[in-house]
């Protein structure tokens, strides 16, 4: 299992792909496909049947996964940034390599 360096909450921007430019909040992260979930990006359309939860039924827009290679976590000022972990004591922090912050 691969660490992954982005986790629910973050901020992030959408670095390639048909949404390249795109920033959004991070909904849930899918540990076991490498995949997250951004709040806003990557809309999908979904066709439903009339159920107790949606007794009209048909076309719903939600987010659909996108490859967390493409994601790049953004830190306060706005920026594109790496993750590191560095140890303070007994806590791990994260921190932005290019501002050298705790995230």
């Amino acid at each position: 299992m691969t660490k992954l360096k982005i986790k629910t909450g973050d901020t992030v921007q959408v670095i390639a792909g048909d949404h390249k430019g795109s920033e959004g909040k991070v909904l849930k992260v899918l540990i076991e496909k490498n995949k997250a979930i951004v709040e806003g990006v990557n809309m999908v359309k979904k066709h439903t049947k009339p159920s107790a939860q949606s007794p009209q039924g048909g076309i719903v827009e939600k987010e659909a996964a996108i490859h967390i290679s493409n994601l790049s976590l953004l830190n306060g000022k706005g920026e594109t940034t790496r993750v590191g972990y560095k140890m303070d004591g007994d806590n791990k922090l994260r921190f932005s390599k290019k501002s050298n912050e705790v995230i």
